[in-house]
């Protein structure tokens, strides 16, 4: 017969109570193990870990009240708040019982149990600290999880008078629960500038939650946000929930949010007005409690103008609205950015740290940095792996063709086909952030052909 992995610790001042329990659970426990003196039980407990305890509640002689269990349970609880405890007594007293449950005991028994019965209320007790114990190694997991993930590009670098304006609002608003509407051009760091929010916010500990919502298709956009149930639709083989409802207690951050067509953007404003979302093929309701962060580089007062933005939508989410400035408008935090970027890159490829040279700092400074501080960071990577020195030149810093500022190209004698694909294939993944579907419509071409383009290229 095989035994159920549980630590037993039976407590009681009778030596035939704890020998007949011992010889009887030892049984079906891997570990079963007695103590006769109540008192010793706290420091016990600080230096051995049992996941149950079976309490006798009457110590003293004579004495009936169970006053000297139920001052044991508190003590124990309060070494461990998550100690499953069984309560057991030779006066099957209700009340007793209930007071005891009340105090944080797990079940309760009575002497001179019954095998059977004390088997299975022993066994229930073990499947429920294993499950308390999961719970709390999860939500530990979870928080550390978050506070890792908080830290991936939660740096907002710069002391620009741009960006001090920035970091001003960030602190105004993090302490409030207000929805906040981050603009600008691509690789500004809205995305950054989302997390730093959710990390100096009360819900610091609970999770954020990003959904880009321009890579959402329109058929999959409410089961993706507000989940579904099984058999909703031909792929719904199991229950699922949605993004709100993962994200609550937390930040929700709406990414692209400009993307949203407008049947897509009244089930969006019903869910934020209502607090509550519907999964697909439900009809019960789920309330949510979410932080939410919108971010888009799309014009969205002139949409609400021409009619594809809904005005009470945008009124919605931009209680604070951010605006951050491109780089072009912010040059004195190049070089700060730069030198981060090198040294993060230098630590990733085991590399010894690089400086910028004069010369290539005016290089970088003269620049318009059209992807702005992703296409720097690019930038940065690709000269990390390139140097051979122990200081960066300009012919390590390669800068795609400014477009705004070159209305038409111009080919050279050795520019052969080849290189213009190249070129053309780089811009368009700087322009839309790498993003392959956002990329491959604008070249007119199908996602699968630009792959092998990029293949083809080394990109």
């Amino acid at each position: 017969m095989s035994k159920t992995n549980c630590r037993i610790l039976i407590v009681d001042d009778q030596e035939d109570i704890l020998t007949a329990g011992r010889i009887f659970l030892k049984q079906h426990f891997s570990l079963v193990r007695t103590e006769i003196h109540p008192e010793r039980l706290p420091e016990l407990l600080k230096k051995e870990s049992f996941d149950v305890i079976l309490l006798d509640m009457n110590y003293t002689a004579g004495a009936t009240s169970s006053r000297e269990g139920l001052d044991l349970l508190q003590r124990i609880l309060e070494v461990d708040p998550q100690a499953i405890v069984v309560m057991m007594t030779a006066y099957g007293d209700i009340d007793l019982a209930v007071q005891a449950l009340k105090l944080g005991a797990s079940d309760f028994v009575v002497k001179p149990w019954h095998n059977e019965k004390l088997l299975a209320t022993l066994t229930a007790a073990c499947k429920l600290s294993q499950s308390t114990s999961e719970v709390a190694h999860l939500r530990s997991k979870q928080q550390h999880l978050n506070e890792a993930m908080n830290q991936v590009g939660v740096e907002l670098i710069g002391n620009s008078p741009a960006m001090q304006k920035v970091y001003q609002t960030l602190e105004k608003v993090a302490a409030t629960d207000a929805n906040v509407l981050i603009l600008g051009e691509n690789g500004t760091g809205k995305e950054v500038a989302a997390r730093l929010l959710h990390r100096l916010s009360k819900r610091a500990k609970e999770v954020f939650i990003a959904v880009d919502l321009g890579a959402v298709t329109e058929t999959l956009f409410e089961s993706e946000l507000f989940g579904h149930v099984k058999g909703a639709f031909t792929d719904a083989k199991e229950d699922r929930i949605g993004r709100f409802e993962v994200a609550s207690g937390g930040t929700l951050f709406l990414d692209e949010i400009g993307n949203v067509s407008l049947p897509l953007q009244a089930k969006l404003l019903t869910a934020l007005q209502n607090r509550v979302v519907t999964p697909v093929g439900s009809n019960k309701p789920k309330a949510v409690n979410v932080r939410l962060i919108s971010a888009t580089n799309m014009p969205l007062y002139e949409m609400v103008k021409q009619g594809r933005f809904r005005q009470d939508l945008l009124y919605r989410i931009n209680t604070v609205e951010i605006q951050l400035p491109p780089l072009r408008e912010r040059k004195e935090d190049i070089q700060p950015l730069a030198e981060r970027f090198l040294a993060v890159f230098a630590k990733k490829y085991q590399k010894p740290e690089v400086h910028l040279s004069k010369a290539v700092l005016h290089k970088l400074m003269d620049y318009s940095w059209p992807g702005n501080i992703r296409e720097l960071e690019h930038t940065m990577e690709r000269a990390m792996i390139m140097c051979e020195t122990g200081s960066l030149q300009p012919s390590d810093i390669y800068l795609s063709e400014d477009s705004s500022e070159k209305e038409e190209v111009s080919l050279s004698k050795d520019q052969t086909l080849g290189n213009v694909e190249k070129t053309l294939v780089q811009q368009a993944l700087l322009k839309n952030n790498g993003n392959i579907t956002h990329a491959s419509k604008e070249l007119g071409i199908t996602r699968t052909a630009l792959y092998r383009r990029i293949e083809k290229h080394g990109l």
